[in-house]
This record gives C-alpha cells, structure tokens and sequence, in this order.
C-alpha cells in the first residue's frame, strides 16, 4: 500500500553536512583542518583557480566540503577505521532508521482500516490490477547487435531451465536488476500503465502462475512470472481499496494532529528561516518552533529531520525566501513526522537486529567502496606506509593528487554519503575558519583575473572567446552541496525498483 501520510522522508537521505563548525583561531591562513590535515589559504586558491568556473564563495564551499570528506575517508583509511561503532552509525543513520520505525507504525495503525477484499480475486484475475515476478538480462546502451544476441543466447539458456515452482530461486541467481535478486525478482503489485508496453502486455497475455518466454523491452530480455492471488491477495486489496485506504490515512492524521496538541510558536517562521541561513550552525540550536504531545521541536530537531533530503542546502535556501505560509505549512508536515515517531516510539517499534545488521553491512561497504574509488584502500597505505603517521601523509597525498584531477576533469567526482560523512565528521572531527575560506576565494579571484589577462592578451586575432565556463565533469553544481551519491546508503528494505515508461 502507499504510504500517503506523514513519512514523506526520501530514502536515497543525502545531504551536505559540515560535522562540527567552528572558528579556527589557530592560523589565518588555514580554511580547514580535518584530522591531522591542514586545506591552506594557498591550496584552496590553487583549486579555485583550476576549476573551469567562475570564483564564488559558494563553489569554495563545496570544494572545501569536498577536500574534508575526502581528507577523512584517507585518515579512517591510514587508521584501518571501518566505523564500525554501532551507536555511531546509528546516529549518522538515524533519518532512515526513524524512516523505517514510522513505517512499521503505520503498517500496524493500518490493519485497523477497513478493506473490502469482495471481488478481489476476480478483479485481479481479470487483469485490473497485475503483479509479477522477473529475471532481467541487462542490454547496456550502445551494445551492438553482436552483443544483444549474446545476452540474448544466454536469457534463452536460462530460460529453459526455469519453471513455475524455482522462479523465486532462479531470479535471485540470474536477474541483473538493480536489487532484484534480494527480492526474488519480485515487483510486487502495480496498476496499468506503470510499466513500458512490451513488459505489461506480455504480463497480461499470462495466466497467474505462468512463466512467459523471453521479452524484450529497452533494458534488456526479461523472463516474467504472473503473481498468483494466493501470493499477493492483501496486496491487491489494499491496491483496490486505495481511494478509501488514504481517506483513513487522512482521517488519522487529522486525529493525530488533534490529539498532539501542536502549538507553533509566534516566531516560528522567524525563526526557521534565521537557521535556513545556515542549518549546521543550528545543529545543537535548542530555539523552540513548537510544542506537541511529543515534545518541544526545536531547531535542532528541524535540522536533523532535514538530513532526509537532497540537497539540503537548497532547501535551506528555499525557506528563507518562501512566503511564510509555504514556510509553516512545511513545518507542519515535519511535524506530523514527529508525532508519528513519537507514537512509534511509544509502542516500542524498532528495527530488527537482522535489519541493523544489513544497514551496518550497506554503510561499511560504502566506506569500502569509497576508499577504492580514491585509492586509499588500507593495505595500499598498509603496503608503502608502516606507521599511522606516515599513512595519514601517504593517504593526504593521494587526496590532493585526485583533487587535482577531478578540477581539470581527469577523474570522476567521488560523492560521500551523507551517513558516512556525518560519522567521518564526528570521528575524526572537523574545524573550519570562514575568514580564512573568504581570502582564499579573494587571492584566486585575483589569480584568475592575471590569468584571464594574459590570455586574452597572447591570444591569436581569430580566436572567439567563450560565451560562458562550462562546469568541470563530475564537479557538483554551484551550491554549498555537492551532488547526490550514486549509490547511498539505503534503508534495510529499500521499494521494489520497476521498469517504467
């Protein structure tokens, strides 16, 4: 069923946090200090100045966020750190496990609703709603003929040995699709429409229960099973009675909200849009917006529950210049998170240790995965680098080599998830001096200025000069966050991904 009440948060929760904030009066010349290193005025403006954009104080944010993050991933490295300190992960964690707590809240206050289950079967046998199972073969984009007929020889010999009774088994050794062998291939229930033709028809020219032969849709071949009602009978119910299943949802939030007893404070949008300005400096902020059943909600609360979405920092920005009715109708929402936390917590839900242990599993494998892709993984500093000391030097090396590369666009951008750059922040900790950025960002001005004179100075007669810089490939767009991850880490029973038109 969806989930059309209070729980909005996003789980890809990526966001761009600054750990622990604070001036450093130690040197005017140095932006950050993450760990044992040191970002100088005169590295940060080298940076600046390799960089095909145009010099902000917000690009110098970024890249000073980036050099952090990166900075941290090779001193947990040099230490052999994998972070594996459950409470801190939990912590760093906690949008997604708040997530999933609500959630399961919801799905208990929801077998309290009523559902009509009279005609379901005939309705779903009758093609109203489907559902099915299937094993993909991925056909990369750009593959030649040549290429697709190999896929294709290999689907067919799979195909032959997958019946009825071992599809579950089969799809969770043979299908590529993102996710799908955990699920067994499966797509749960959806309505007409939300597949790509070629998928929805062959679906619908099957029996529940039968298997089809080989399909072929734009992202590769496709072995489908029809879902029986036995298999997915609550789930057509629930997708049948809809309309009247988010009338109740409606009908609890209204209840909820009444029984919370919320009460905004006069200065609440005042006050939000003050910490929009700068969400990390408000992170411990203990300002009261409002009071509920559940307690105050202060600023602090706020931000934290903002770590559940993208680009944090736009968002921010957003509040502070949206009219204050757009302002406190998004705080009511957040809100209606809270109190459903609150009763989640109150009826003692929580993730089981096998969920923990997967969520703990994914994080450490991010980290894994982000020390490869820089080169920092720890046997490589391990191997060239005897004590801790030595390693970190080795480790900052490295960073710096990449960082180089990725302001000319010789390497791809790096994105460190939000859950782990928390944890990395708290670990190892985090200082960074504004003054110290903002010269920094003056010298590289100056810098390209000299540069772009020269240039244009020694330039033929017939060059054209460019109509605008182009942003380096893999560099985050000009804000104070850098791009979403590819692959973050995600909640423990992540939404069945679907082909779709």
């Amino acid at each position: 069923m969806k989930r059309s009440f209070a729980v909005f948060m996003i789980v890809g929760v990526l966001v761009a946090c600054e750990g622990f904030k604070k001036a450093m009066g130690a040197s005017a010349d140095v932006v950050a200090k993450a760990g044992t290193q040191e970002l100088t005025v005169e590295r940060l403006s080298a940076l600046l100045s390799q960089a095909k954009v145009p010099v902000t104080g917000e690009i110098a944010k970024a890249i000073t966020n980036i050099w952090v993050d990166y900075e941290l991933l090779g001193a947990s490295a040099a230490h052999n750190d994998s972070l594996t300190d459950p409470k801190l992960m939990d912590d760093a964690l906690w949008p997604i496990i708040a997530q999933t707590k609500a959630g399961k809240w919801h799905d208990t206050v929801a077998k309290s609703f009523h559902i009509d289950t009279t005609g379901a079967e005939t309705k779903f046998n009758a093609g109203e709603v489907l559902a099915a199972r299937h094993i993909l073969f991925l056909v990369p984009q750009g593959a030649t003929p040549a290429q697709s007929d190999s896929i294709r020889k290999v689907a067919e010999g799979v195909r032959a040995q997958v019946t009825p009774a071992n599809f579950t088994e089969m799809a969770k050794k043979y299908t590529q699709e993102p996710g799908g062998a955990q699920r067994g291939g499966d797509l749960g229930v959806f309505p007409k429409g939300s597949m790509v033709p070629q998928f929805e028809q062959a679906v619908e020219a099957l029996k529940p229960g039968q298997v089809s032969p080989l399909v072929k849709t734009q992202f590769g071949y496709h072995i489908i099973r029809r879902s029986t009602y036995a298999e997915v009978g609550p789930e057509v119910a629930q997708r049948l009675n809809a309309p009247a299943l988010q009338a109740a949802d409606s009908v609890y939030i209204t209840n909820l909200e009444k029984a919370g007893n919320v009460k905004f404070e006069p200065t609440a949008v005042a006050t939000i849009k003050a910490a929009a300005k700068d969400l990390d400096a408000h992170r411990n902020d203990k300002t009261v917006i409002a009071t509920s059943k559940a307690g105050d909600f202060t600023v602090a609360r706020l931000t934290r529950w903002l770590e559940a979405f993208q680009q944090r920092e736009d968002l921010g920005k957003k509040l502070q210049s949206a009219p204050d009715s757009i302002v406190l109708a998004f705080a009511k929402n957040v809100m209606r998170n809270e109190l459903v936390l609150h009763q989640a917590d109150s009826a003692k839900i929580d993730l089981t240790p096998d969920e923990y242990k997967e969520l703990h599993s994914r994080f450490t494998e991010v980290l894994a995965s982000s020390w490869d892709q820089l080169g920092l993984a720890p046997k490589s500093l391990t191997d060239s680098a005897k004590t801790v000391a030595a390693r970190e030097k080795l480790a900052s090396a490295r960073v710096n080599a990449y960082l180089d590369k990725l302001m000319v666009q010789q390497a791809g951008f790096v994105q460190v998830p939000p859950p782990l750059e928390q944890s990395l922040r708290q670990k190892y900790g985090v200082t960074i001096n504004q003054t110290a950025m903002d010269k920094a960002v003056d010298v590289s001005v100056k810098l390209k200025a000299k540069s772009d004179s020269l240039r244009a100075k020694n330039a033929p007669p017939s060059e054209v000069p460019l109509g605008g810089a182009q942003m380096p490939q893999g560099m985050p767009a000009p804000s104070a966050a850098p791009a979403p991850a590819p692959a973050p880490v995600p909640a423990p029973t992540p939404p069945a991904a679907k082909p779709h038109n």
